[in-house]
């Protein structure tokens, strides 16, 4: 039985496969993704059929939201569209911003959980970048569901978020990685 945060490291990595595959088939082969991530050795025996499925329809709907999960960062960071974004780092923010819209994982929790799989998969400045996009994400997410952001503690999630971004400056992302690495 796996943890909400191995079945998320799951649909983190699915999505990075979808990415990286570029989508030229609009139903991905559910066991070719998941061959690519891991063999069947490893996933048997860490996660039941339907915790694979599940990582796999997180990945599969974050996938299709891209665009606009891409639209909403660009809002909060002009200067760093998806394209400039290492892929590891995007594929992190457009699971996150779909979590954050569509499950009932609270957007809180879902920036600590990003800013792990960016400490764990990504370059040593990707948690600061990933943790300063998604705390003005959670701001305005907050907002749009009547909670006040800026209440004592609302959005402090991982120690001081602004003290990392700082509440008005754009995140430093850093340099773009090679799409051809496999997380």
């Amino acid at each position: 039985m796996a943890t909400p945060r191995e079945i998320r490291r799951l649909a983190f990595q699915t999505l990075y496969q979808l990415d990286a595959r570029g989508g030229a088939d609009a139903s991905p082969d559910h066991d070719a993704v998941l061959s690519a991530i891991m063999d069947e050795d490893e996933l048997r025996p860490n996660f039941t059929p339907g915790e694979i499925k599940k990582s796999f329809l997180m990945a599969s709907e974050a996938y299709a939201k891209r665009g606009e999960a891409d639209a909403f960062m660009l809002e909060l960071a002009p200067t760093w569209p998806a394209h400039r974004q290492a892929a590891v780092d995007r594929a992190i923010l457009r699971l996150s911003f779909f979590e954050m819209n569509n499950a009932a994982t609270h957007p809180k929790i879902v920036v600590n959980e990003a800013v792990e799989l960016a400490k764990e998969f990504s370059t040593e400045k990707s948690p600061s970048f990933v943790n300063g996009l998604l705390d003005k994400a959670l701001r305005k997410v907050l907002r749009e569901r009547g909670e006040d952001p800026d209440a004592p503690g609302s959005t402090d999630v991982i120690g001081a978020a602004d003290a990392v971004a700082g509440a008005n400056a754009q995140p430093e992302s850093p340099a773009p990685e090679s799409d051809a690495a496999n997380p």
